[in-house]
């Protein structure tokens, strides 16, 4: 509403569809993740029991959502339009590179980003796999947060139970994800991390050890290194930046 007030619903969409293998987490649709994207013409669900990323088509005036269909009929007939992940991912966030050529799923389940590229025929085609996890790793862990660099270089992963930030480069012909480095929240449970606007710092929040751990960003080679500041906060989950007058 003109006054800042929630006026009634402008659209009702309800995921459907086969369900995900992982009868404790992926027992029904289970959509995690909503975001306007591509100049706000489309809005992004993950749903984490579907192992799919729904795709609808918005419209900013009336704020209706319809399902989007494949630009043309050489594209895979899927309705709604989505990205598919693998069998039991569990598809948790989503980021963009700055471009919206290449999109980044973080699979909650499966501990991974699977990397789509946005087709000529308006469909996403998987590109790549690759795990959050350092190689051997055996315990609890459960992926939770992605974010792209507004440089578009990097991306960052983070891991409840490793408790880390996974970095990797991004080709940017190509989308493809190179691993960087783990390095530890300074916490338990890093839940969710943002990244600052200007790009020089990255904000890890860590659910269970009550604090957030503030990272300096190597513009060069992504790496994270500790500022030395850490804020107590109680069970902070989540974060974002308003930007400035």
């Amino acid at each position: 509403m003109a006054d800042g007030r929630l006026g009634e619903h402008t659209a009702l969409a309800k995921d459907q569809g086969p369900t995900g293998p992982n009868k404790e987490r992926q027992e029904a649709p289970h959509a995690h993740w909503i975001e306007a994207a591509a100049h706000n013409q489309f809005v992004y669900v993950a749903d984490l029991g579907l192992d799919r990323v729904l795709i609808f088509k918005f419209d900013a005036t009336s704020g209706s959502l319809t399902p989007a269909a494949p630009l043309t009929a050489k594209a895979p007939p899927l309705n709604p339009l989505s990205a598919t992940l693998n069998p039991g991912a569990g598809p948790r966030h989503a980021a963009f590179a700055p471009d919206g050529k290449f999109m980044y799923v973080l699979g909650e389940l499966q501990s991974s980003v699977t990397v789509f590229a946005n087709d000529a025929e308006g469909a996403y085609r998987t590109v790549q796999q690759i795990s959050t996890l350092p190689k051997g790793f055996a315990g609890r862990n459960d992926a939770a947060e992605i974010a792209v660099h507004p440089s578009g270089k990097f991306l960052y992963a983070s891991n409840r139970g490793h408790d880390s930030i996974a970095i990797f480069a991004i080709d940017a012909r190509r989308g493809t994800l190179t691993f960087v480095a783990h390095v530890l929240t300074g916490g338990k449970e890093p839940r969710n991390f943002a990244i600052d606007p200007s790009g020089q710092y990255l904000l890890a929040e860590n659910q269970l050890s009550n604090n957030v751990v503030v990272f300096k960003i190597d513009r060069a080679t992504g790496g994270l290194t500790p500022t030395g500041q850490v804020v107590e906060v109680p069970s902070p989950v989540d974060l974002a930046f308003w930007p400035r007058e």
